[in-house]
């Protein structure tokens, strides 16, 4: 039971920062580039630099926030529960 509330949690955790993630990366690329990123960077009509540099980006970004995400969300399970979150182990 712990196991499943645990996985729902970083579930929602990582979908909810991806999402907010990408939305800040969609935002500063119109405030840097001054248009809308790529839709679809495999597209041959996007550049090579820009296809490139809207996935690195917004890799980056997602992966860090999702990062964020559920170390927070171990923090706060281990203050509520006491004990680390299953199939995580003290380092």
């Amino acid at each position: 039971m712990r196991s499943a509330v645990w996985k729902s949690i970083t579930a929602l955790a990582s979908i909810g920062a991806g999402l907010a993630a990408r939305n800040a990366a969609t935002s500063l690329w119109e405030k840097r580039v001054g248009h809308e990123p790529p839709m679809n960077p495999a597209d041959p009509q996007t550049s090579w630099g820009e296809a490139l540099g809207w996935t690195v980006g917004v890799g980056a970004l997602v992966g860090v926030a999702r990062l964020l995400a559920r170390r927070g969300a171990a923090e706060a399970w281990t203050k509520v529960d006491g004990q680390t979150p299953p199939g995580l182990q003290d380092a």
